[in-house]
């Protein structure tokens, strides 16, 4: 993947046809996700949590290292902040296994859709640390997007309890990890983000790996394992595809497109279909989250860099 200033004359090059091209790669990208969250939560169900993610980091970052590595060399490895990458791998680790505990309590779709609350909460942070401002009507979006997860947590949704934490703490630790990903986006090649953070998972995992071992029997299970591992690994090359053709403020509302698809993996997979308040919830976050995404993308013309993934 081209990076510098060749890496944005690439990406805008193809105007229309490369956007719809970035598009596709994105849409696909989330439908991994929803694939992957769903396996991963028949997966929490069987074996312990810190076990399977590492089968999901370990491959993850080797596929990821195959692929990449020969694009780019050696020089990939390199980070100009190596302390700032390791806290976003650690951030990373923190949201994947909350998210593991998560599915394990949860329905797919809502668990997706309150984590997707995160751009909002990107947006709140934005003000609160870098005193950035933000429209009246951009407030009330968000506003929405906080009452949507209300609908879905409500008294008598059976999420009120401490399960509804993991979603709301998965949000709040992928904030700051947009955060930090934002930041080193500015002086960092994507691909180099994206190995640290792999690479991060997959050390942090094997370290816990002796205390979380059990024998699995089941080849069903160990083939949902790596089947996790390579969605995952699928997922974030289509988003660097996609940032490579597209720019962010372009691909943003796209990603909301995520809570259709947890929805849908939910009740293919397990017959579950949100309730009318759980919909109305997921509506609303999906459409504060585009409304929020269209007006910053007003906001930021001319195009955005795309973000490291």
């Amino acid at each position: 993947m081209p990076s510098g200033p060749g890496y944005g004359a690439r990406r805008t090059a193809g105007g229309s046809a490369a956007a719809l091209g970035g598009i596709g790669f994105l849409v696909t990208a989330v439908a991994c996700f929803a694939i992957l969250d769903a396996a991963t939560k028949i997966v929490a169900l069987a074996v312990p949590a810190l076990m399977a993610l590492w089968v999901r980091y370990m491959l993850q970052a080797i596929l990821s290292t195959a692929v990449l590595l020969p694009l780019h060399g050696r020089g990939l490895l390199r980070s100009s902040q190596p302390r700032l990458q390791l806290l976003r791998g650690l951030l990373l680790s923190i949201c994947t296994t909350m998210a593991f505990f998560g599915l394990r309590l949860m329905p797919v779709g809502e668990f997706t859709a309150i984590v997707m609350v995160t751009p909002l909460a990107v947006s709140v942070l934005s003000v609160v640390l870098f005193k950035e401002k933000i429209a009246p009507l951009h407030w009330l979006l968000i506003a929405g997007g906080f009452i949507g997860t209300l609908f879905i947590v409500r008294p008598g949704s059976g999420y009120l309890g401490w399960a509804a934490l993991l979603p709301l703490a998965c949000m709040a630790g992928n904030s700051a990890y947009q955060l930090l990903t934002s930041h080193l986006g500015k002086s960092e090649n994507p691909a180099t983000t994206h190995l640290y953070s792999v690479w991060v998972g997959a050390m942090l995992s094997s370290l816990l790996l002796p205390i979380s071992w059990a024998v699995v029997d089941s080849p069903w299970i160990w083939s949902l394992m790596l089947f996790i591992g390579i969605m995952g690994a699928a997922g974030h090359f289509l988003l660097v595809l996609a940032y490579q053709r597209a720019s962010a403020a372009i691909l943003m509302p796209y990603l909301y497109i995520h809570i259709g698809f947890a929805v849908l993996a939910g009740w293919l997979v397990f017959g579950h279909v949100p309730d009318h308040w759980a919909q109305i919830g997921m509506g609303l976050i999906a459409l504060c989250g585009v409304g929020s995404a269209w007006m910053t993308a007003r906001q930021s013309r001319p195009a955005m860099q795309a973000p490291a993934i």
